[in-house]
């Protein structure tokens, strides 16, 4: 389908929850499609729909070094998930040229419907654990940074906005 562009932080559908997705239809088929696309081409390991501004509960996962292995998701939610943590370097194109390491439960089951429909549960363990974890905090508003200290934060915030003016080159932004 097609490479979506990315809202910048701090769009205000970047700190809204998305909408739950009632059925599976061709629009949403579509909109996964698009998802795939545009993770593709960062390259990235998963993608939530209100990144790029569609606020439905969609979201993307695939941590295959082949590709086209994406677990598409409706409506996922966290059912269970492990003791152990797991620290990962995180980034989103929403807020670009920034990361920071984060720790999540190593493993989690996630509970989602699928392409036909049906409610599936589902473990993800390593990377595709933390994507989808990354995922879900997306659909529900929420960004990695919000996993760190307020002045973490801001500081990643104001270089990610610094670096984004620098790169524009119009004079006015920054």
């Amino acid at each position: 389908m097609a490479v979506r562009s990315c809202l910048q932080w701090p769009d205000k559908r970047l700190r809204s929850a998305a909408q739950e997705v009632s059925e599976i239809t061709d629009e949403v088929r579509a909109v996964w499609t698009d998802l795939i696309d545009t993770m593709d081409a960062m390259p990235g390991v998963g993608m939530g729909a209100n990144q790029i501004g569609v606020m439905l509960r969609l979201a993307v996962v695939d941590g295959s070094t082949e590709r086209g292995k994406a677990t598409r998701m409706a409506n996922p939610e966290v059912l269970h998930k492990s003791i152990e943590l797991r620290e990962h370097e995180e980034a989103s194109p929403n807020l670009p040229g920034v990361s920071a390491k984060i720790k999540r439960p190593r493993a989690v089951t996630v509970k989602y419907m699928d392409e036909q429909g049906a409610w599936v549960e589902k473990d993800f363990v390593g990377i595709e654990a933390t994507s989808v974890q990354h995922q879900i905090d997306h659909l529900n508003g929420k960004l990695y940074i919000h996993h760190l200290s307020k002045m973490k934060r801001d500081m990643l915030i104001k270089k990610s906005q610094k670096m984004a003016a620098a790169s524009c080159g119009c004079g006015s932004c920054g």
